[in-house]
């Protein structure tokens, strides 16, 4: 029997759906720890005497930044160690860091926790991701990677609860501030950071699983995997991104420096623009960072660069769910402000609903729309490029009639079908870069796919909103009111960036994933 043969007849056991129920379970504590910022913003803004935008870098970039640039040394750590181990260290980490955001007193102290939850929450894509790739055979892979998915909004839609009813319940107890002069956001931030610690612990106890087994493709890890781990490290981290371009040769070395200042005078120009220089300066940090990485993987790991950033297929398929994501990360961040502040709904009754509709919403939409992904990838080789095309176009219509009606029910209504649709992209997307790359390939795979999902769609989404809500400004009773309906509606721009990078997509997908082995191998031998 070939390899291939042995591969086909995998069957995911008993034990390997334990382990999915056990990750989607961190997956919802990690996007609990994420998305409370959600909840909270109102009391945060007025407590720091913030604006929109920079409510919209807390929610976004003080976060993604980080996430995505840790990411990529992890996701190549996660190819070389326990991921199991990796996972739990992250969870331990991400936890603290949360829990650490309760004593935050100022801006600059909550993006340093931010960040910080960044660094930790990195761990957990690559790992589980990695993981599941193992646990899985192939035609089952985007049904599980949907159930993990599930995590992002039934944890999205938890945090809503549990935050409004902390801050309630903390406010009401301590009218003027309880121990430590802690008030209900800061107790929230720390009844969701700590239970963390104790699912790291549950976290250690699963069994770590022969890599590329599923696919009949057995493989070794680096011998030596914290000598890659912090040679990444160095490769995102200024200024010892000079040294390494240095090490590849002066024409690297220009080049890297030519990209740093293009960057940076653009942040500048922007920073100009906006008046916001945390937003710009951490995006400048981030796309620098993951050019001098880039640069340095082709130079070290070209079979790995090759079937990553030089596959068209794989970038536009990244491109365009990360723009899909970019409204989805904006909506979730902005739609409990705009409730309460636009429609004056009370927190209570807004967290109930609008988290009892993302949990819902998500899950169904997740789900199906990896089940469909599935469906259809065996009967055309790029039909999960459809689903994800389905979650740019469907959205359009809820989104634009829920964030213009005043009426409550409809803009539940349609937060509902909005969420549930965007959704359905998500296992699609994931599966497909899983399937463009080799078995261990796929924690670097998975780093690279997050930097969609991060450095397009959270670090832009909400601070996107929140700035041409500033913009768009108005007096009232004395005081600058944002205008955050125009801001929400705005992110019907990206449509046709979406649509056009997956149209690609789904015309180059088949021959780059039939052409996998052939391509890494030309470059090795090359």
């Amino acid at each position: 029997m070939t390899d291939a043969s042995a591969a086909s007849e995998n069957r995911a056991s008993s034990y390997s759906w334990y382990v999915l129920s056990v990750l989607v379970i961190v997956y919802i504590l990690n996007f609990i720890d994420r998305q409370i910022m959600s909840i909270l913003a109102v009391d945060i803004k007025a407590a720091l005497h913030l604006s929109d935008a920079d409510m919209g870098f807390l929610g976004g970039a003080a976060f993604a930044v980080f996430y995505a640039l840790f990411g990529i040394p992890i996701g190549r750590l996660a190819d070389n160690i326990s991921r199991v181990k990796l996972l739990a260290v992250g969870l331990t980490l991400w936890s603290s860091m949360t829990a650490l955001s309760g004593f935050a007193r100022n801006q600059w102290t909550l993006t340093l926790a931010r960040m910080g939850v960044g660094v930790g929450e990195a761990t957990a894509g690559p790992t589980a991701y990695s993981l599941i790739a193992d646990y899985f055979p192939k035609h089952q892979r985007a049904t599980a990677i949907s159930i993990y998915s599930s995590g992002i909004y039934l944890g999205g839609g938890v945090s809503l609860f549990i935050g409004a009813a902390i801050v309630e319940a903390w406010n009401s107890a301590f009218p003027g501030g309880g121990p430590l002069g802690l008030v209900g956001w800061h107790a929230a931030f720390l009844a969701v950071g700590i239970p963390g610690l104790l699912v790291a612990l549950w976290v250690t106890t699963l069994r770590e699983p022969e890599r590329g087994r599923m696919d009949g493709l057995p493989t070794a890890m680096s011998p030596h995997p914290w000598r890659t781990f912090f040679g990444d490290v160095a490769t995102i981290v200024p200024p010892f991104t000079l040294i390494g371009a240095a090490r590849r040769g002066v024409a690297a070395l220009l080049i890297n420096i030519c990209f740093g200042l293009a960057v940076s005078g653009f942040a500048w120009w922007m920073i100009k623009l906006t008046g916001n220089f945390a937003q710009w300066s951490a995006v400048a940090l981030g796309y620098y960072a993951v050019f001098s990485w880039a640069s340095n993987l082709r130079s070290t790991d070209p079979a790995t660069f090759r079937l990553i950033w030089g596959t068209p297929a794989f970038i536009a398929t990244t491109i365009g769910y990360g723009l899909i994501s970019l409204t989805a990360y904006a909506l979730a961040f902005w739609s409990p402000p705009y409730a309460e502040t636009v429609l004056h709904l009370p927190k209570a009754e807004l967290a109930f609903w609008l988290g009892a509709n993302g949990a819902i919403a998500g899950f169904l939409g997740v789900i199906l729309g990896g089940r469909a992904a599935d469906a259809l990838r065996r009967r055309n080789p790029a039909g999960r490029i459809l689903v994800i095309l389905f979650g740019i176009l469907a959205p359009i219509a809820p989104l634009w009639i829920g964030y213009t009606t005043g009426d409550a029910f409809t803009f539940y209504a349609m937060n509902f079908l909005a969420g549930m649709f965007g959704a359905a992209a998500l296992g699609a997307a994931a599966a497909t870069t899983q399937d463009l790359v080799l078995p261990h390939m796929r924690g670097t795979a998975t780093a690279s796919f997050f930097l969609g999902t991060t450095l397009i769609g959270l670090c832009f989404g909400p601070y996107m909103v929140g700035q041409i809500s500033d913009w768009n400004a108005t007096m009232v009773d004395g005081q600058m009111v944002g205008a955050l309906r125009t801001g929400i509606l705005a992110l019907v721009g990206v449509v046709p960036f979406s649509l056009a990078a997956l149209l690609y997509a789904y015309r180059a997908v088949p021959a780059a994933e039939a052409s996998i082995a052939e391509r890494a191998a030309a470059v090795t031998s090359g």
